[in-house]
């Protein structure tokens, strides 16, 4: 019933024992709930571990539940703290998103409509896009495009047939801008209006804001070094004591033909897995997390998988971005790729 404020986080553990004990919760289990728990990342440095060690400090029965769509990798003080407990929730299932989805139609149109109309979206984006507010900003920003027939009265609500044959091409063009965010709404509003090329619109690539796992980050990079570097530079790129290296071998580099001209080559997993522990700065380990993430680039398509050459090979990939994607992921991790390409 009153406003209490507190300027410090000694004061929040003051406050918090005094109120467990005025309320009578001190032999209760008390629960403090920090939804997007990334932010703690840019506040005062003592606020993560003080909450990892608020049942220590506060002498009460207290858990902390941290929400967050971000590793805890990207938490981890450079100080030592309480490793917490991590519990990662899996995707939502095609269901699941369409009933959450159908909860947003608006009043003027029916809800069997507006659900016909998640079931059509679905089925175009699911396989390439699970993130519900990927979804949702695809269903608010496409569905005046899908109602066009009705509002003109070329068709009603239930002529599902005519209603999907004016959304499809729309759509198929949507999962090229609209997706990776590569131009905004309002330009993606023009471009429906004036029937523009959405070639000729250039905004803000979603490629600069993917927000991926830490390890996700370097596995893409090792990717993109493997697919575009021959086999035979690694131990130079890689190998701290590769020893001297024929400089024959480099001299004609700018003769041939770019490789990134070329495109994209498959590489093994071993080779990728290679570069990958020479570019991270700390030692991983090939566990079954750094295997998932392999698989979850490969779901996104960053990553392509082209199959065995033989009985006795492993699966091989190819990295299916650009330079300016990789470069752009590079940025954030602080790593300089253009060193470690063939062809720079």
């Amino acid at each position: 019933s009153t406003q209490i404020t507190c300027e410090t986080f000694n004061d929040f553990v003051r406050l918090f024992k005094q109120v467990t004990k005025a309320e009578s919760l001190k032999d209760q289990t008390v629960y403090i709930v920090l939804d997007k728990a990334e932010y703690l990342r840019d506040m005062e440095a003592n606020l993560l571990p003080g909450f990892l060690r608020l049942q220590e400090l506060t002498d009460r029965n207290v858990t902390v539940l941290f929400l967050s769509e971000i590793v805890w990798e990207k938490f981890r003080p450079n100080t030592g703290c309480f490793e917490p407990f991590v519990l990662y929730f899996p995707d939502y299932s095609i269901g699941n998103l369409q009933k959450i989805l159908s909860h947003d139609h608006p009043p003027e149109y029916s809800a069997d409509f507006y659900a016909a109309y998640i079931n059509i979206l679905l089925g175009v984006f699911y396989t390439v896009c699970r993130d519900l507010k990927e979804l949702r900003h695809l269903a608010v920003l496409n569905f005046p495009k899908y109602c066009e027939p009705v509002v003109k009265g070329e068709a009603n609500e239930r002529d599902t047939r005519k209603l999907w044959r004016n959304i499809e091409p729309h759509l198929k063009r949507a999962m090229q801008t609209v997706y990776l965010r590569e131009i905004s709404s309002s330009q993606w509003e023009k471009l429906q209006k004036d029937d523009i090329d959405p070639a000729q619109l250039k905004g803000l690539s979603a490629y600069t804001h993917v927000e991926l796992p830490y390890y996700s980050k370097f596995i893409l990079i090792a990717a993109y070094l493997a697919s575009y570097n021959p086999a035979r530079t690694d131990k130079r790129f890689f190998l701290k004591h590769h020893g001297k290296i024929k400089k024959t071998n480099f001299l004609k580099k700018h003769e041939k033909t770019s490789n990134h001209l070329l495109g994209p080559k498959p590489f093994p997993l071993d080779r990728l897995l290679a570069i990958l522990y020479s570019i991270v700065d700390s030692r991983v380990a090939p566990t079954a997390n750094i295997f998932s993430q392999i698989t979850s680039l490969v779901t996104l398509q960053l990553l392509t998988l082209v199959g065995h050459d033989d009985q006795l090979d492993g699966p091989k990939y190819k990295c299916t971005v650009s330079l300016d994607f990789i470069r752009a992921i590079a940025r954030t991790v602080n790593f300089d790729i253009i060193k470690y390409l063939y062809d720079f």
